[in-house]
């Protein structure tokens, strides 16, 4: 029998066909126009919110639209339950979004905190419906938009800056 916990990968070389995964990665902090620009590079990310007084976390397709990020959900979700019953500003969520190659590890990590709140527009809402079609044949007649107060993200890079003199 296969250890399911063992894959079949061959991991990405050097030139002298060595795993190049060995050496540590550079950690590099993402200014917000970058972060966003990757952010919509991808359609899909992880919504974080609460349930039940615990963090709770869906991988979702997403667009961005005017630097805020558009989810489509159906009506008896979690997440638009709770977007109904705010106001204000809306509920406080967090969105995050990457693209790390499981082989080389280099690659990109964006964290969006800010507020989520339904789409009630019918315009907006059908605008929405035709640029984001959901991944399950779920019917999803719903929006939430989320509207960033916080966007932090980084860069997993090979080789850190040079040294200061």
């Amino acid at each position: 029998m296969t250890d399911p916990t063992k894959t079949n990968r061959t991991p990405a070389t050097t030139g002298d066909d060595q795993p190049n995964t060995s050496e540590p990665r550079t950690s590099v902090e993402l200014d917000v126009a970058e972060a966003l620009r990757l952010l919509g590079s991808v359609s899909l990310g992880r919504i974080v919110f609460t349930r039940h007084a615990l963090p709770t976390v869906r991988p979702v397709n997403h667009v961005l639209i005017d630097g805020d990020i558009v989810i489509r959900t159906h009506g008896d979700a979690t997440l638009t339950h709770y977007t109904r019953h705010t106001g204000g500003e809306g509920v406080v969520v967090a969105y995050e979004a990457d693209d790390i190659d499981p082989d080389t590890h280099l690659g990109w990590s964006v964290v969006v905190t800010g507020f989520a709140r339904l789409v009630t527009d019918p315009r907006e809402l059908a605008c929405f419906r035709s640029l984001l079609r959901p991944w399950v044949s779920q019917t999803m007649d719903h929006a939430v938009r989320i509207s960033p107060a916080l966007i932090t993200g980084f860069r997993l890079a090979a080789h850190g800056p040079p040294p200061s003199a």
